[in-house]
């Protein structure tokens, strides 16, 4: 029988689902080798086709997305329940990802501000004498690994086909990496950079911009222009598509296995270039990057050292 596995789809945008699909002709060389038992995003999988499964008959559940509700942590226990291996597919479901900065505010802001002066969805509304429900909004995004065990970690925002293929094909090894492997490349993006030589031995920046308000010249480094390029901080894999596309890496792989904190690393790499040693002349210069949380922690504030904004 060919090994089983799962793909589920939490707190996310679904580009995780695409870069499945992205694999173009070898997802047939992938469904080949492997029998789907779950993907409701894709094939009429239900809830209860899951839980009629034998515990641990599932090879490798692929689950992407953060939790944000009690209906994704409860499909997140079910699936570890039901699997060997369970991999944090995506930025999203390894570091929090894009979801995890709802975590500057709280359940009831996020409702205040969607809603207005609107109804508020509850957990439960009873109207003659039926009964609706709906999942918890928690007020905490979490990552992957604060709700259940972990085994191993695709990073990306979505992860490149490359590094699907790859994560895919290790599974499938008759050994196994090491538990709580990261599959990507363990080294930072600025290696893989096809500008890297154009790099500055002593980079300094006067002034920051943002790419809008720029053409920035296509064969030179985006940091040396000015421009905030996360790159010295983020692991590798992508084959650096955005600047490949002119644009600055953003940090969507997540840190190599050396950097403890993303968002606390980028925002030191990014002060250490500052061409100035004059506290008035700093702040007038990082004035110019209007959302540092966004900026630094934009993938990882759920599973920083912060984790969250403190809510009085």
């Amino acid at each position: 029988m060919k090994p089983k596995v799962a793909f589920y789809w939490c707190a996310s945008c679904g580009g995780c689902e695409e870069a499945v699909v992205d694999l173009d002709e070898e997802l047939l060389g992938v469904a080949d080798a492997v029998d789907i038992v779950f993907w409701p995003v894709a094939l009429d999988f239900k809830e209860k086709d899951v839980e009629a499964m034998p515990d641990g008959s599932i090879l490798a559940s692929f689950i992407n997305g953060a939790i944000r509700n009690s209906h994704q942590q409860e499909m997140a226990e079910l699936l570890r329940a039901k699997s060997q291996v369970v991999v944090a597919f995506g930025i999203c479901a390894q570091l929090g990802g894009i979801p995890g900065l709802a975590n500057l505010t709280d359940a009831k802001g996020i409702f205040v501000e969607v809603y207005r002066d609107g109804v508020t969805p509850a957990i439960r509304h009873r109207e003659n004498g039926y009964t609706l429900s709906l999942p918890e909004f928690f007020d905490t995004v979490l990552a992957l690994d604060r709700v259940i065990d972990v085994d191993y970690y695709v990073p990306g925002c979505p992860p490149a086909p490359n590094i699907v293929r790859d994560a895919v094909h290790a599974l499938l090894a008759p050994e196994l990496p090491p538990k709580g492997t990261v599959l990507a490349p363990d080294y930072a993006l600025c290696e893989q950079c096809p500008r890297k030589d154009s790099r500055p031995e002593k980079l300094l920046v006067q002034e920051f911009k943002r790419p809008h308000q720029v053409v920035a010249d296509q064969q030179t480094c985006l940091l040396a222009q000015g421009l905030v390029c996360l790159g010295a901080g983020t692991r590798a894999g992508c084959n650096a598509l955005c600047i490949r596309g002119n644009m600055p890496c953003t940090g969507c792989f997540g840190p190599t296995s050396r950097v403890r904190d993303y968002g606390a690393k980028a925002l030191s790499a990014i002060a250490s270039v500052i061409e100035s040693n004059d506290e008035g002349r700093i702040a007038e210069v990082l004035e110019a990057i209007p959302d540092p949380v966004g900026t630094f922690y934009r993938y990882s504030l759920p599973s920083s050292m912060l984790g969250r904004r403190r809510m009085e």
